[in-house]
């Protein structure tokens, strides 16, 4: 699948935000996660070999351990938010438990 728009939006601002690209700060990983965090909350997809690729060619980022780091983070918040989200589909109401 390939990125939206939305996504590689996203991912330029990733690539704006880190000053120092060859290593992540703390705090640049927060901000990334937020990043993901949102657009996948926001109903975005992501192939995350996509997003690989799209560092390797972006040009900025030499550093492999920055890109398979953010690669993975990407994984990471998309993986987490789709097995909450499989949680969410079953609300109190519909639970026929004589509490």
């Amino acid at each position: 699948m390939p990125l939206t728009n939305n996504v590689i939006i996203k991912l330029n601002e990733i690539t704006t935000m880190v000053e120092d690209k060859s290593k992540l700060s703390e705090s640049d990983v927060d901000e990334i996660k937020t990043i993901f965090k949102s657009l996948v909350e926001s109903g975005e997809r992501y192939d995350v070999d996509e997003v690989e690729f799209w560092f390797v060619n972006e040009g900025n980022w030499s550093s492999k351990a920055s890109r398979i780091r953010i690669v993975n983070l990407s994984n990471y918040i998309q993986d987490k938010y789709q097995q909450t989200a499989h949680l969410r589909v079953i609300s109190d109401d519909d639970c026929s438990c004589d509490n």
